[in-house]
């Protein structure tokens, strides 16, 4: 994946270009999923759990934002810990300001709706995550513990954040339907392969409801092209035309990105790339919508 030294060798390189770049005000960041996790005895990973053998803290993710001028982050529960969310728990008590958190919850537990409530409402959670799987085993999405938890989520008046296969995307009108008033985030443009228009349009469907927003990430993996990713590109302006600048935003997916690209060029997509946004299109799709699904404390200068 990485090693100590390269993270540490792109953040001192990044840090010592920012001289040059001092006169430019750079454009607002505000990154919409990132994962941390840390090699930590108190917060143990999850049976069987596949966990790289480098830590991907709260404390390294500080300092690549530091560097890249990234002022807040939403950090999503990453699957190493499964449910156990104490770790980025944790993190948030500790950090406030910088951070939003999304957990997790078991979708197949009937307390699932009174864990999200302890987690919003005692540990500082801002919105919970579910992942379905593409095969049977995410046939839970149809399931009855669905409506419940899903009624709970608009109660606590926090975003149902979604990494789901776009061919199940029709399986959540019916919950999208009966919670008008929910935020719905779908992460990463539901993964749809740039060559399959077909599979976009399920997507690009959601857009009528307003309540539905979507990340224009993952552009590096479902690319076939080099850096800055022209086809996956292509497939985001067609989101942006659909949903519009103002329901969707950019994320890094750091460390998972570190697979293709460093976190520096993962900000430099969205804040130099992307040709196809106006400027306000732009600040809106990497600000903007962020702020309005997970509002952070912004200082006044």
């Amino acid at each position: 994946m990485w090693t100590r030294r390269q993270f540490v060798t792109t953040s001192c390189a990044t840090l010592a270009a920012r001289p040059l770049l001092a006169a430019v005000q750079p454009i607002p960041f505000i990154d919409s999923h990132v994962h941390v996790w840390k090699h930590d005895p108190r917060f143990p990973f999850a049976p069987g759990a596949k966990v790289p053998s480098e830590d991907a803290s709260a404390e390294m993710l500080l300092e690549l934002m530091h560097a890249n001028d990234v002022s807040h982050t939403v950090i999503i529960q990453v699957i190493h810990y499964k449910w156990d969310n104490s770790y980025l728990a944790d993190v948030l008590k500790r950090y406030p300001k910088q951070f939003r958190g999304v957990c997790r919850v078991n979708p197949e537990d009937p307390a699932a709706p009174d864990n999200l409530s302890r987690l919003t409402e005692v540990d500082g959670f801002h919105g919970v995550r579910l992942s379905p799987a593409d095969g049977p085993q995410g046939d839970w999405l149809r399931g009855p513990l669905m409506p419940p938890l899903w009624r709970r989520c608009a109660d606590l008046k926090v975003p149902m954040t979604l990494l789901i296969p776009v061919t199940r995307l029709p399986e959540i009108r019916p919950l999208i339907e009966a919670n008008p008033d929910l935020q719905v985030v779908i992460d990463h443009m539901a993964d749809c392969p740039v060559n399959q228009p077909e599979k976009l349009q399920l997507l690009l469907e959601l857009a009528r409801y307003p309540k539905v927003f979507v990340k224009i990430s993952h552009l590096w993996s479902l690319s076939r092209q080099p850096y800055p990713y022209a086809d996956a590109a292509a497939e985001a302006q067609h989101v942006v035309k659909a949903f519009g600048a103002n329901r969707v935003m950019a994320g890094t997916d750091w460390p998972i990105s570190l697979r293709q690209l460093d976190y520096a060029k993962s900000v430099a997509l969205y804040r130099n790339h992307l040709e196809f946004l106006t400027a306000e299109q732009r600040n809106t799709a990497i600000a903007g919508t962020v702020q309005r699904v997970w509002p952070f404390e912004m200082e006044v200068v």
